[in-house]
């Protein structure tokens, strides 16, 4: 028998063998979840949920077994049920059945993760309104999320989906959904009962048609189809009578949709194959304000341009169009019209540098040039200051303008030849005006848009009468607040604000609720409030550069209207610049991941 004593086996490796731990969450945090019902992990690192977090309603706190001696706000029996949660940035590969044990969430927020599939137990989160899963590696879903009844928004963009189940209709509480970048080959005809979507956004997949059933969406406003493979749009596509903003840009489309669109503002059909442009098509977009062709194949444009009224930008860039026709000049809001890369004859080169406006005024000198020179005779009156009234464009176009004069007044006979004629538009921009000129008033009836830019402007209180504006240019004067009569302006769309002196976001605008364009860049504005800021539930576009904004509150991600916000120039550190540089969807979809639970 051996003298030495047997004993256990000792594991070797015991010391440097580490235990598989499951991730923690601090105290602190499930402690302050309880109570506000908001838990943000963004960010964090995790591979996995957390037990403690699928059990926050279930469980009662590690606190509550040692001591029931609870203060009046720390009863852990009148938890809130946590209502929402933000994975967002993690390093999730999957997600747990034990997410129903959370039947209370309505975000559920689990963007830039590793997920590629889903449990079937999201489908008992029936309080779900937001479900966030943006970058990830899903290629399908489960048919359980198709019957969240409550859910409002579904964002699934930069995902690897080849289609989606026709059980997607059954989501009729959609306001926006977005399958942008993923590889989609098809649509469901099921999309046309989500009647309820405001946003839609395919961009990014390889759409070869679309379905005749869109023109059931009857409230969508903004739709972004740009970057697929369509080469034609069908008709039926006019019953989406709210649509506001189209996207069709890098598709293989051959001519313009045959679109009576009546709410139709922004038109994008850049880079397609289109040749063609007819005048019966262009008279459709009735309230277009900005259409862009750039990066087509037009070789002519028709002859008679029908009137736009709101059309203010028009992008030609790229094309093989010779010839401007004359009638382009009768445009009344054309302040931008872009033709670089186009072999123009008849056109000095130094003129097409000059600007818009100086082209625009050389078109107008073509129409009926001789017939017109005989009628300036007879119209035209020279004025003290050598001015002349140009009675063509205040009867035929009208427009009032009077800019780049360096006055400091508006000579009365301007305003005597535009008694009763219906006057639109103002240009007295470029001038030494310190004051509004009282005789606007007379335009009241009918003025819905004033530039009074480059001037001297201290107060503009004066405007606040003129009811029916729609566009405001105040850029580079000296004004430093806003008159809070602004608020009577209900048709206000537009609002340019830059090189002024305002150091906070002017107060009156939260409630202009009209509002689709604020354009402040170069000021010295220090702060915005992003719950104010909400109430604009049209603002499309909003300018803050160049100002003095320290930090971004991130609530303002929360402005998901937004499709053009600008923030360069400003002292702040986050966002970093990298992801300001990346746009407007990057940077809120940052702001969002911010806000504290």
């Amino acid at each position: 028998m051996s003298r030495f004593r047997k004993t256990d086996k000792v594991d070797s490796l015991a010391g440097f063998r580490t235990e598989k731990t499951e991730p923690t969450v601090p105290s602190g945090l499930l402690k302050a979840a309880r109570k506000s019902g908001q838990l943000n992990l963004s960010g964090r690192g995790l591979t996995e949920v957390p037990q403690s977090v699928y059990r926050l309603n279930t469980d009662a706190p590690e606190e509550a077994q040692q001591d029931v001696s609870f203060g009046g706000s720390d009863r852990w029996w009148e938890q809130t049920d946590l209502t929402k949660l933000l994975l967002s940035s993690n390093q999730l590969k999957c997600l747990s059945d034990d997410i129903r044990l959370l039947p209370g969430l309505t975000t559920l927020d689990l963007h830039d993760n590793q997920l590629n599939s889903l449990p079937g137990a999201l489908g008992e989160l029936q309080e779900l309104q937001q479900l966030r899963l943006s970058h990830n590696q899903l290629s399908s879903l489960p048919v359980e999320v198709f019957s969240l009844k409550n859910l409002r928004c579904l964002t699934l963009q930069q995902n690897l989906l080849e289609s989606l189940p026709e059980e997607l209709g059954q989501l009729q509480s959609l306001t926006e959904l977005d399958v942008s970048n993923n590889h989609l080959l098809g649509l469901p005809s099921s999309i046309g009962c989500l009647t309820k979507l405001q946003k839609l956004s395919l961009c990014q997949n390889k759409l070869p048609s679309l379905p005749d059933s869109l023109s059931h969406l009857t409230e969508v406003k903004l739709l972004d189809l740009s970057s697929n493979q369509l080469s034609d749009i069908p008709a039926s596509l006019s019953g989406m009578v709210s649509l506001q903003q189209l996207y069709l840009r890098h598709n293989k489309l051959s001519r313009l949709p045959p679109l009576p669109a009546p709410a139709l503002k922004e038109l994008y059909v850049g880079n397609n194959q289109i040749e063609l442009l007819e005048a019966e098509q262009l008279a459709s977009f009735t309230v277009i304000s900005l259409l862009e062709l750039r990066d087509n194949k037009i070789r002519t444009l028709p002859e008679q341009i029908p009137v736009l009224p709101e059309l203010t930008r028009l992008d030609l860039t790229n094309n093989d169009i010779s010839v401007l026709p004359a009638s382009l000049s009768l445009l009344p809001n054309l302040k931008v019209m872009l033709l670089e890369g186009n072999p123009l004859r008849g056109i000095r080169r130094d003129l097409l540098s000059k600007g818009t406006g100086d082209l625009l005024k050389y078109l107008r000198g073509r129409i009926k040039e001789e017939p017109e020179k005989a009628d300036e005779e007879q119209t035209a009156m020279t004025l003290p200051s050598q001015a002349r009234v140009n009675a063509h464009n205040i009867k035929t176009l009208k427009v009032l303008g009077y800019s780049d004069k360096q006055a400091e007044i508006i000579p009365d006979e301007l305003f005597n030849a535009s008694a009763d004629q219906g006057v639109i538009s103002v240009n007295f921009s470029k001038n030494q005006l310190k004051s509004i000129p009282s005789r606007l008033l007379d335009l009241q009836s009918s003025l819905s848009d004033l530039n009074l830019g480059f001037n001297k402007l201290t107060s503009c209180s004066e405007i606040c009468k003129l009811l029916q504006l729609t566009h405001i240019d105040l850029r580079n004067n000296q004004l430093s607040d806003l008159p809070s009569e602004m608020k009577n302006l209900t048709k206000l769309r537009s609002i340019i604000l830059n090189y002024n002196r305002f150091k906070s976001f002017p107060e009156v605008l939260y409630d202009v609720v009209s509002l689709e364009t604020v354009l402040l860049g170069n000021n010295q504005v220090c702060g915005v409030d992003p719950g104010h800021l909400r109430k604009l539930v049209h603002l499309s576009t909003l300018d803050l550069s160049n100002n003095d904004l320290l930090n971004i509150p991130p609530e303002l991600g929360l402005c998901t209207n937004l499709r053009c916000l600008s923030l360069e120039g400003n002292p702040f550190r986050t966002p970093r610049a990298a992801i300001v540089a990346k746009g407007t969807d990057a940077v809120l979809e940052y702001l969002r991941s911010r806000i504290p639970a």
